[in-house]
């Protein structure tokens, strides 16, 4: 591991998230403009992560039932970042981007309790796991708690599985986090 790269993860320990107030409808925009101004001034060292925290839901529209994503809250995006002049100067004037949720001279950081609440912070990667394709397993979280299925597929760089679950008399595939599953 070089210096610069352990000096970007003891700096990241230190990063608090900010929550950054956007157009409604802008917030992938407003993500994807950050990322590419963050990687071209050099500021990775100063802003880590841009997240539009997202949920799945099921629409049940004309006797079909899909899962589909929305934003959780439309208008705004999570920024992780160190505050300083120039990585605020760079949030605050990206196109789409109105300004910091707080005090408009002082942008105030996500308690460890609300970043757990919504869902962001990076859970630990399972390395390895022991479920193995075909294998009959019950759906922990999600909106297809209580479900059973098997696995069709897994993919461990992702850690996600492809699961067959028996809805409304059809096997229907379902993409799930591995953390979300167990074997019965």
């Amino acid at each position: 591991m070089s210096e610069k790269d352990l000096s970007r993860e003891e700096r990241e320990k230190n990063a608090k998230w900010y929550v950054v107030h956007t157009y409604s409808g802008h917030e992938n925009k407003v993500k994807a403009n950050l990322e590419k101004m963050v990687e071209n001034r050099g500021m990775r060292d100063d802003i880590f992560e841009v997240v539009v925290p997202t949920e799945e839901y099921i629409d049940a529209k004309s006797d079909k039932k899909t899962i589909k994503e929305r934003k959780k809250f439309p208008g705004y995006v999570l920024v992780k970042m160190i505050i300083n002049d120039e990585s605020w100067y760079l949030v605050r004037n990206t196109r789409g981007v109105t300004g910091f949720v707080g005090p408009s001279s002082k942008p105030i950081p996500l308690t460890d309790e609300e970043v757990k609440a919504l869902g962001v912070a990076k859970k630990a990667k399972v390395i390895e796991s022991d479920l193995k394709v075909g294998e009959a397993v019950k759906i922990k979280s999600g909106p297809f708690e209580n479900f059973a299925g098997n696995i069709d597929s897994i993919n461990l760089e992702k850690q996600k599985a492809k699961v067959f679950v028996s809805m409304f008399g059809r096997e229907t595939l379902v993409e799930l986090e591995l953390d979300q599953i167990e074997k019965i």
